[in-house]
């Protein structure tokens, strides 16, 4: 068993002041979070994206950049990243880049997200849900296993056989699917044969347990 910790880097309010934290001051202390739970030996560290003012962290790999200079032996993750939002080649540059300065230790948790910000902001259609993160996971997905990738969809440009670079440390950069509570996204996952983080934001663990039976019935299935 591997136990590790994520975190949204909330700004909440200081007890001590009565003032709420800074993003400034709330990612200096999440540093901190992350190379403490390397030193007490937790096997992972995940880090949230939102585009809120309540929370500090937009751009996980980033953060996870800056923690992997103050960490040893952690694994870094986001949990999640808003793949649907974001661009796949993107994405992968930047946790190649993390795998490259951690030392093989970054991973990746794509997810929908639980809040729709991110997609006004970059000026994607909620009706697109569902078929952007599905078009977008299959190119991170192809972009991870080839150097040099032929592809195209409907909501990017389209790529003609062309190198993604920097290429990650890891022969197989991980990715993980994060999953909220719908059966369709457990049975993506299983056929994908990706791992799958559940999310459990609320209520009794043993209610998610048909997920993971879900899981791995359709995994041997696939």
């Amino acid at each position: 068993m591997e136990i590790g910790i994520y975190t949204f880097a909330e700004t909440t309010r200081d007890p001590s002041t009565g003032q709420t934290i800074t993003a400034a001051r709330r990612l200096r202390d999440l540093i901190e979070e992350i190379e403490l739970a390397d030193q007490v030996g937790l096997d992972v560290y995940g880090v949230g994206e939102h585009h809120r003012p309540d929370f500090a962290v937009s751009a996980p790999a980033v953060v996870l950049a800056a923690a992997a200079d103050h960490t040893k032996r952690i694994r870094l993750t986001s949990a999640v990243t808003v793949l649907s939002s974001d661009d796949p080649v993107r994405v992968f540059q930047d946790f190649a880049t993390l795998d490259l300065l951690s030392g093989g230790r970054a991973e990746i948790m794509a997810g929908r997200g639980s809040f729709i910000e991110s997609f006004p902001l970059f000026g994607y259609d909620l009706d697109d849900y569902d078929e952007l993160f599905e078009e977008k996971l299959d190119l991170l997905l192809k972009l991870r296993d080839s150097e040099r990738v032929t592809w195209t969809g409907e909501h990017r440009p389209s790529l003609s056989d062309l190198g993604i670079y920097p290429r990650p440390l890891q022969e197989k950069l991980p990715i993980w699917i994060a999953v909220g509570g719908t059966p369709q996204s457990v049975v993506r996952a299983a056929t994908l044969g990706l791992p799958m983080a559940l999310a459990i934001i609320g209520g009794a663990p043993e209610r998610f347990k048909p997920f993971v039976d879900l899981y791995r019935t359709t995994a041997q299935k696939a």
